[in-house]
């Protein structure tokens, strides 16, 4: 018989019935009528997901790529940007801004912090002219929630900067609400909270980070947003989208909202406070200082091997979750619970955990995590 496989990596996630059917039906004309009703229909669900009135971009790449347009349509060569790190993802906006000939200042952090906006305050105070503040609300590869709202009321504050959040693993998971925090960038992507495949990403941008597009001189072709913006307002796009992940995109956006937006943030809080519970449980640190509800990571006892529980998680138990990264790479398990998930799939995932760990000769006792997990979802 063939192994049943779970997938709880933080990305990309689990896809509903619903989205995976869809896709299976015959493919539609993306320049036709059915397209663009189904285009509209998204980019309103989109907007409610978002928390603004702002439009929300769609373009056909990855989360990266919507980062990288947001950097270079609503800034200048030359310009001075600050990037908060904290981790992988945190750090790559400035890998962007250098590969565009950006003045990025970093303002580093240990891997598994949160972000000080006292910090931030005063290397605002320090730089002058800055043109955008980078952030990742939810970094994955740590597993640390970043403060955004306090973030931007110190960028609002001390400076004249564009805000530009990475909401990859925070849209849909936790309270990012666009317009009432003031944020000038949010982009998030298909294959996360949205639970369907990789190949869209998404941007949304303020009026005053539109003001700023003219003055943009970085080239650009297939990431022009104002291109995009032009085209969708007539839901279309410029250039050929994903169709079949629109569509996946369409009944996953109406089962968030049938969900409501309240309990989904609820449903994701309850799984990683049990996934959280699970992995202290038998032994392991929580890495991140203020956890994000996207992702646990947690770190392994001395002498053993994250790289090989992942492994034996994925092989011998049939459960997928992801290791770490840099030179977190054999020290971290990393544990998804965003997207479609229920308490049932922190149960699969502690489980398994419990078993690999065995695995690798750490004496833990079968259940313990498993019983952590089912008080955690219960309440007791």
């Amino acid at each position: 018989m063939t192994q049943k496989r779970h997938l709880l990596a933080p990305g990309p996630t689990p896809v509903p019935e619903a989205a995976r059917l869809v896709m299976a039906r015959e493919l539609i004309h993306h320049r036709g009528p059915q397209f663009k009703e189904v285009f509209g229909e998204v980019h309103q669900r989109l907007q409610w997901s978002f928390e603004t009135t702002n439009q929300v971009l769609s373009l056909t790449c990855s989360g990266t790529g919507a980062f990288e347009a947001a950097m270079i349509n609503f800034t200048k060569r030359g310009d001075t940007v600050i990037c908060i790190g904290g981790g992988k993802f945190g750090e790559r906006w400035g890998e962007v801004g250098r590969a565009y000939g950006m003045n990025v200042v970093d303002m580093p952090l240990p891997w598994g912090q949160s972000a000080d906006p006292d910090e931030l305050r005063d290397l605002l105070k320090k730089v002058p002219d800055v043109a955008m503040v980078t952030v990742s609300a939810s970094e994955t590869s740590t597993g640390a929630w970043h403060p955004v709202a306090e973030l931007a009321n110190v960028v609002r504050a001390h400076s004249a900067a564009l805000l530009a959040v990475d909401g990859i693993t925070a849209v849909g998971v936790q309270s990012v609400p666009m317009d009432e925090l003031g944020l000038d960038i949010l982009v998030s992507g298909s294959q996360k909270a949205f639970g369907v495949p990789p190949g869209l990403a998404f941007v949304a941008a303020s009026e005053r980070a539109w003001e700023r597009y003219p003055e943009s001189d970085h080239p650009r072709y297939y990431f022009d947003l104002g291109r995009e913006r032009r085209a969708q307002a007539k839901h279309q796009t410029a250039f050929t989208p994903a169709i079949s992940v629109v569509l996946a995109l369409r009944e996953a956006l109406a089962l968030m909202q049938d969900e409501g937006r309240q309990a989904l943030f609820e449903r994701h809080a309850r799984n990683a406070r049990a996934a959280r519970a699970g992995v202290e449980a038998l032994g392991l640190t929580c890495f991140a200082q203020r956890p994000s509800n996207a992702v646990t990571a947690a770190l392994v006892p001395e002498g053993v091997s994250a790289k090989e529980v992942v492994q034996t998680m994925r092989e011998r138990y049939g459960v997928t979750i992801a290791g770490g990264q840099g030179d977190f790479a054999d020290r971290l398990v990393r544990i998804g619970h965003i997207g479609f998930f229920d308490g049932s799939d922190m149960l699969v995932a502690i489980s398994a955990l419990e078993q690999a760990l065995r695995d690798q000769g750490l004496d833990v006792e079968l259940g313990k995590g498993v019983a952590r997990v089912q008080r955690e979802l219960i309440g007791v």
